[in-house]
């Protein structure tokens, strides 16, 4: 495809004005290699500047009331629901994702997300009573989102909405990979009422930028969603500084199908969740759960399902699987995979051959089973295409092996039961659990246990994540 020009970009956002500047960063498209937009690469200084931008323009945005934040998020909903088409085509081009996972996961949902916290902006109290004392609800600061690149406009729309619907002012950095929807967000941004100064944008090197915003003395907040690695480090930082960090972090969910689960329909949903964006959600569920007795049959329909998907080209509206977003990701998928086949895992749908036809960053659906308990790939999150199936022997086995990892960022429980799956699912030290299949929530909290992060995002709790609260007594 021929890249937009509006997709090559050598600018940062800095209170309200596009500065050009002399680096920049190419972006590729994963599913041809193709260049398709660029990036400034932003620097340390730019850091100081933009965070001084942010700092001015929160003494006027921080005192607004939550019915003028609502009125400039509802303008934000407009202005990027008439480039939705746009955000559509650069969510593919940079992310790899396929039409209807761009269109539905990443680009309608970001916007849902605005358009709640535009609700939530308007319907939330800034002040309470209790006792003899007013509680004021105030904004916290400045607030730093660093983003990774499998949902880059959806973690953006969690982060920036939330923060504005606070009162807080932002600095975004985009994943070095997918900066495109970002600007494009800040496009939309520039054509509200928003003053000049609340959005900030500053693309380029997560090892330079991240530091420089976690630890400057005037970010109050460092939303940070990306690996377990590099949120140990943002969390440290922020700990020196006694700054609040929320982090979303890595996952390794389960999904637990107890006895009396209907398999046609739990398996399949499962083996499509653990592929949704090619694989790369943190919170999808990479292991299925299955009683000992209905193993067999369980890895057979998972097989079925993961060979069923149509792996190829992400513009095509028949394609399941896109490519993974770069040769070094999709490296380590196959190493992942080749390991647990070394160690005695089976290969029941895909593995680690190449697909004949493709040449991106592409890896087949893949089905693993026969993997002893504990198997780094049971337990150590992949980020790709990869499911393994698990048997247990009884219910509190199958409780004890979901929670056999390191990490509790979401997981599922399947039953012709409905309260039984409760009871499961209220057993879990995870973040969030489906039952049933039962739909994405932009209103519950997201956010994990353990390793998977602190904090949570999305709906009111999300939002008092940017809050801080002042007692006066009267």
């Amino acid at each position: 495809m021929t890249a937009p020009q509006n997709w090559m970009r050598d600018t940062v956002l800095i209170g309200g004005r596009w500065e050009p500047r002399s680096t920049t960063t190419d972006v590729e498209n994963p599913a041809t290699g193709e260049i398709v937009g660029r990036a400034a690469s932003a620097t340390v200084a730019d850091v100081n500047l933009a965070v001084a931008a942010a700092v001015a323009a929160g003494v006027g945005w921080g005192r607004t009331t939550g019915k003028q934040r609502s009125a400039a998020l509802e303008e934000l909903v407009t202005a990027l629901r008439d480039r939705r088409d746009e955000l559509v085509a650069a969510t593919i081009a940079e992310v790899g994702a396929p039409i209807t996972v761009a269109e539905e996961a990443h680009v309608d949902l970001a916007i849902e997300i605005i358009e709640s916290f535009a609700v939530i902006a308007r319907d939330t109290p800034l002040r309470e009573r209790t006792g003899n004392s007013v509680l004021l609800r105030r904004p916290a600061g400045v607030v730093a989102c660093i983003t990774p690149w499998n949902y880059p406009l959806y973690q953006l729309a969690a982060k920036v909405g939330a923060a504005l619907a606070a009162g807080c002012t932002t600095v975004l950095k985009p994943a070095e990979l997918t900066p495109i929807t970002t600007y494009l967000f800040c496009d939309a941004v520039l054509e509200t009422s928003l003053p000049a100064g609340v959005v900030n944008l500053l693309p380029g090197s997560g090892t330079v930028l991240g530091p420089a915003l976690t630890e400057h003395p005037d970010v109050a907040v460092v939303s940070f969603t990306g690996s377990t690695t590099v949120g140990r480090q943002v969390g440290r930082s922020a700990g020196e500084l006694i700054k609040r960090a929320c982090l979303e972090l890595g996952g390794k969910s389960a999904s637990v199908l107890l006895a009396d689960a209907d398999f046609e329909v739990a398996v399949p949903a499962t083996v499509d969740a653990a592929m949704l964006n090619s694989g790369q959600t943190c919170s999808a569920w990479t292991r299925l759960l299955v009683p000992q007795e209905r193993y067999d049959e369980a890895v057979t329909l998972a097989a079925m399902r993961a060979d069923a998907l149509v792996v190829g080209d992400p513009t095509h509206r028949s394609t399941d699987l896109g490519p993974l977003v770069s040769h070094k990701q999709r490296l380590s998928v196959l190493a992942a995979v080749d390991g647990a086949i070394e160690r005695g895992a089976r290969v029941a749908a895909g593995g680690s051959d190449p697909i004949p036809g493709l040449d991106g960053h592409y890896v087949r659906a893949t089905v693993l089973c026969g993997i002893e308990r504990g198997d780094p790939v049971t337990t150590e999150e992949i980020f790709g295409p990869v499911l393994v199936v698990e048997a247990y022997e009884d219910e509190d086995d199958a409780v004890t092996l979901a929670n056999a990892t390191d990490y509790g960022l979401a997981g599922a429980v399947w039953s012709a039961d409905a309260e039984a799956a409760l009871e499961i699912a209220a057993r879990l030290d995870t973040g969030q659990v489906d039952i049933n299949g039962a739909l994405f929530n932009p209103l519950a909290p997201f956010g994990g246990w353990k390793l998977s992060g602190l904090g949570r995002e999305l709906g009111v709790i999300g939002f008092e994540e940017f809050t801080e609260w002042t007692s006066v007594q009267m």
